[in-house]
């Protein structure tokens, strides 16, 4: 049986954007607010998207520490997201739906200061989210997934293992994730990583396995191939 290890690490950067009900909230900025939203363009409130991004060096040392560089696989990746109860008249109430998750290309996005109640302009907004960091021919999707709604509770989602999104953990590189509604009725609230506490900030679990046999496995393959040698050579 292959060895596993699991390496957990929080966003270093994360933030909502908002295209507002007539488009009047999408230069805005909300980088540090203690919230994240998802939620579909046809809501009262409009459409909000989510960005994230996580350094993955700490886990590239890690598995390269217990296996040896090179010596090991990734066997899965998921996110875990905390629920958060709306407390801003900007959200859409919460609601159960749909919502994507893709690898972005462009890891050059700034969080910004921004917070619901007073965002700025120093950071991402939904405006330029659209014009200048999606690359619908380069981003990676890495599934669609359900929020069963409500405003507590932890939700994990086992993402899709893209080509970049393994060869990101594998050189110890950043990841940016974009969050959007997959459905028309989604609103999803859940905490960023300016939440207080570090608990219910945006995780990302890695799971990896070791490449090289344990040594009891190898033991127990040589004991079989002598037992197959003994046998074949009684038969002659």
């Amino acid at each position: 049986m292959a060895l596993a290890a699991t390496y957990s690490t929080n966003s270093f950067a994360d933030t909502f954007v908002a295209a507002g009900p007539t488009g009047n909230l999408a230069n805005n900025n909300y980088g540090g607010g203690g919230a994240l939203a998802v939620a579909a363009s046809g809501l009262a409130k409009g459409e909000f998207q989510t960005v994230l991004k996580f350094d993955l060096s700490g886990a590239r040392d890690s598995f390269n520490a217990q296996f040896g560089a090179g010596d090991w696989l990734v066997q899965s990746i998921s996110l875990q997201l905390t629920s958060s109860p709306h407390n801003n008249a900007i959200y859409n109430p919460i609601a159960a739906g749909s919502f994507g998750i893709s690898l972005m290309q462009n890891n050059i996005w700034v969080e910004g200061t921004g917070t619901a109640g007073s965002p700025t302009t120093d950071g991402i907004s939904f405006n330029s989210l659209q014009n200048s960091f999606i690359d619908s021919s380069a981003d990676q999707d890495l599934g669609t997934f359900n929020f069963p709604g409500g405003s507590t509770g932890a939700n994990t989602y086992s993402l899709s293992l893209s080509q970049d999104l393994v060869s990101d953990v594998l050189n110890g590189n950043e990841a940016s994730f974009r969050m959007f509604a997959a459905d028309e009725v989604v609103s999803y609230l859940f905490s960023s990583r300016s939440a207080t506490a570090p608990s219910s900030q945006p995780d990302l679990i890695i799971t990896a396995v070791s490449v090289v046999p344990e040594p009891g496995s190898l033991a127990l393959v040589g004991l079989a191939l002598g037992v197959i040698a003994v046998r074949r050579s009684r038969s002659h």
